[in-house]
């Protein structure tokens, strides 16, 4: 496995691979857990060779978020990312990446603006555009990202489909704990205690899933009964749990065809969790 911390590097790693072979690219900022490494089995399953990215992107946090404390465990990280049969590892600075008078970046104007991007300034003018510079370094066929972050999907689909991006975009299944906690590298701030409150989140969901199965479309009752759950220990500080449409994230209050996206963000302790789970119309 190539270990690459120069935009030189990589470049002259990209020039070397053989036209006809196909490659996948895994975006991350590290602190990797097994929902990462589900998306680097995928790209293997479909792509020629597969190339993953750790960077903790400066621009993407604000002023009181917790860039200075996130996990970088990175000979841990290119362990796994070896066993798991990456090809390469694309691992540069903040120097490398960003030039001390750099002026441009990228703003997605509609499917940014609500939830996360109501609470976090910025924070996905950061993501599209280093994934935009990625995009342009790496030059994959294809990039793999995690459903979990369901926003900074909508926001990179988006990106790529106006700024004709030519580069395929699958989204992989969230990677849950067996008690449903949705995997997150933020997931090690909790204490033991936090940590068993924490799976009311997907308790949530699966009270608003039980409820939709049965015929419910109304998205401020599923609202209210996954609220319940959410609620019980009184731990949470809730940001936002909304009922939106799964493509274009505007609100919805009777759910169609299309189905729906239930998203959350919470506050417990100091910990700041996000999930989401897609309600889905039976055919």
């Amino acid at each position: 496995m190539k270990i690459l911390r120069t935009t030189a590097e990589l470049r002259a790693w990209r020039k070397s691979l053989p036209s006809h072979e196909s490659l996948g690219f895994v975006p991350t900022m590290g602190a990797l857990h097994a929902g990462h490494l589900s998306l680097v089995e995928q790209s293997k399953e479909s792509c020629t060779r597969t190339i993953v990215s750790i960077f903790v992107n400066p621009t993407q946090f604000g002023p009181n978020e917790d860039l200075s404390r996130y996990p970088r465990p990175f000979e841990a990280d290119c362990s796994l990312l070896e066993k798991a049969g990456t090809d390469a590892v694309f691992s540069p600075n903040a120097e490398e990446m960003y030039l001390k008078d750099a002026s441009t970046f990228v703003v997605e104007e509609k499917v940014s603006i609500p939830l996360c991007g109501e609470f976090r300034a910025g924070h996905f003018r950061g993501v599209a555009t280093v994934v935009l510079k990625l995009f342009n370094l790496v030059q994959p066929d294809t990039a793999f990202f995690g459903q979990k972050d369901a926003q900074q999907c909508a926001v990179i689909e988006r990106m790529v489909r106006d700024l004709a991006v030519p580069v395929q975009i699958i989204r992989g299944a969230t990677i849950r704990e067996p008690d449903g906690l949705a995997l997150s590298s933020r997931n090690i701030y909790l204490s033991s205690e936090e940590r068993e409150i924490a799976t009311d989140l997907y308790r949530g969901f699966r009270a608003a899933q039980a409820l939709f199965e049965k015929g419910e479309r109304q998205a401020t009752l599923l609202k209210q009964v996954a609220l319940q759950e959410v609620n019980r220990s009184g731990r949470f500080q809730v940001q936002y749990w909304d009922v939106r449409h799964p493509e274009t994230l505007e609100l919805v209050e009777q759910i169609g065809e299309a189905g729906a996206l239930l998203a959350v963000a919470a506050y417990l302790g100091k910990t700041r969790l996000i999930d989401n789970w897609v309600l889905t119309p039976k055919a």
